[in-house]
């Protein structure tokens, strides 16, 4: 009886960390881009609220002994702090200034990008069967951005940018969590404040401080609850993704990746009336059916290899 309860009770919170992950990763995207296109919030100051919301978010677990923080050196981290402000300010721009369909299979080439940086850079080989899913997810995107009818080469820009900085923080993020034998959670701690610190340097360059749209500008009460509201699921959505990956496997979170990235969007479908050509969701499916081909053959090779471990005397 004592065991049924005890697999009940890990059942139900497994089953409530995905379901968090689930509702928070949709919700970040649908709500950024409810405030922007309902309240024109300035898009840099909301980075720096989710930064700080994060940060203070990691601050109360290590209170509460969810993780142990690890003292790093600030310059080992300066680059990728920087990398993770260009990584979600050009990201929040890109959902700011295009469709969310678009906006969301623009995030789909980060697996080409990371592939050629590692391929050119750190020398990292991947098999042709890799390679080969890369075609789908890259004509996909290709066909999505074609026919969008609200297509805008600002937007595009911005999606470029994010893509290429968002490639080369998880690049820098894997190396660094190996080099400094840290985990995520360990790295973001320090990493957060540093960000933060960044962006509010920058932020009187770029946005207005006072007056419509300005920081301290005349808000109203539903648009700072939904800044608020924003920051606490970008919190939500870090930690949950860490609590996923360690206590299931590589298989349940890339899976439930592509359900996530169905829901967010038909959401962008139905609550911003995202108009959709029989050619976009042709893009669509080509693109998604890479990403599919792409993680299958990744976590094959990947047990493939630990086989081979085991397999030595």
């Amino acid at each position: 009886m004592a065991t049924r309860l005890s697999d009940l009770f890990s059942n139900s919170r497994l089953l409530i960390g995905l379901l968090v992950n689930l509702l928070s990763s949709i919700c970040i995207v649908l709500i950024n881009k409810w405030i922007y296109v309902h309240y024109g919030f300035p898009n840099m100051t909301l980075t720096l609220i989710h930064f700080v919301v994060t940060w203070l978010g990691l601050w109360v677990c290590q209170k509460m002994d969810i993780f142990a923080p690890k003292s790093l050196q600030p310059t080992k981290i300066l680059w990728l702090a920087l990398s993770f402000c260009g990584f979600v300010a050009f990201t929040n721009l890109s959902l700011q200034n295009n469709t969310i369909g678009t906006y969301q299979l623009a995030k789909a080439m980060t697996t080409p990008v990371i592939i050629v940086i590692q391929t050119l850079y750190y020398k990292k080989n991947f098999s042709t069967k890799i390679k080969l899913t890369l075609v789908p997810i890259t004509l996909g995107v290709i066909l999505n951005s074609y026919y969008d009818v609200r297509f805008n080469v600002l937007g595009m820009v911005f999606a470029t940018l994010g893509v290429f900085v968002t490639s080369l923080y998880q690049v820098w993020v894997g190396a660094k969590q190996h080099e400094l034998q840290v985990n995520s959670m360990q790295l973001l701690y320090y990493q957060a404040p540093m960000s933060s610190a960044f962006l509010l340097t920058l932020v009187p360059f770029f946005e207005p401080i006072s007056g419509d749209g300005g920081i301290f500008g005349p808000w109203s009460f539903p648009a700072l609850a939904m800044v608020m509201l924003s920051g606490l699921i970008a919190f939500l959505v870090n930690l949950s993704i860490y609590w996923i990956i360690g206590n299931t496997s590589a298989v349940t979170y890339n899976m439930f990746g592509h359900f996530k990235f169905c829901i967010t969007l038909l959401g962008g479908y139905v609550l911003f009336q995202d108009p959709l050509s029989l050619n976009q969701g042709l893009g669509v499916i080509c693109t998604l059916t890479g990403i599919v081909s792409y993680t299958h053959f990744k976590l094959a090779e990947q047990e493939e290899g630990k086989s081979r471990l085991v397999q030595r005397p």
